[in-house]
Parts: C-alpha cells; sequence; structure tokens
C-alpha cells in the first residue's frame, strides 16, 4: 500500500544521512500517514488515509464538505476528485427531491 495521501498527494521524498565525516548515504522521509474517518454531511462517515497536514487543512477549511468544494480540480489527485464528484451528484439529487 502506497504512503500517499489522498487529498493532497503528498509521498515520500528522498534526501541524504549526513553523518559527522560528512558521509552521505541516500534516505527516505516518509510523510505521517493516519488513518482517518471524516464526517461528510451529505456523504456521511469517509474512511481516508491522510497526512496529519491534510487533517488540519481539512478542518481548518470547514470540514471535507467545505474543503472539496472550495479545492479547484486542478489541485485534488484523483482520488479526492472523485469523492468530490460523489458530493456534487448527492448535492444535485438532493435538491432535485426537494
Amino acid at each position: 500500500m502506497a504512503r500517499v495521501c489522498r487529498l493532497n498527494a503528498k509521498g515520500p521524498m528522498s534526501g541524504n544521512n549526513v553523518s559527522h565525516a560528512n558521509n552521505k548515504t541516500r534516505r527516505r522521509f516518509l510523510p505521517n500517514i493516519q488513518r482517518t474517518t471524516l464526517m461528510s454531511q451529505i456523504l456521511g462517515p469517509l474512511k481516508l488515509r491522510l497526512s496529519t497536514n491534510a487533517i488540519r487543512t481539512v478542518d481548518h477549511a470547514g470540514g471535507i464538505d467545505a474543503f472539496l468544494l472550495k479545492t479547484s480540480n486542478l489541485k485534488l489527485p484523483c482520488a479526492a476528485q472523485r469523492i468530490k464528484r460523489r458530493l456534487l451528484r448527492a448535492m444535485d439529487n438532493a435538491q432535485k427531491a426537494a
């Protein structure tokens, strides 16, 4: 399973361990990915693997619904675009039913 955030596509980065003797060895910097459940007002609970940075961003935006609606599709990865399409479809169905 890939260590990639589903909302902002943050993934592993590479760099060097540098010793006191200035020896350089390659290493990976892994993002802090957490399994979390976000409550959507329209879709209900969503289980996602998100970075802690994305969780803070969603909280700051006012929830997963507000975050997805205010973020353009160009900035969202494919998984987040699918959730956004489901959200928009559910909103349209709710408006038609009312």
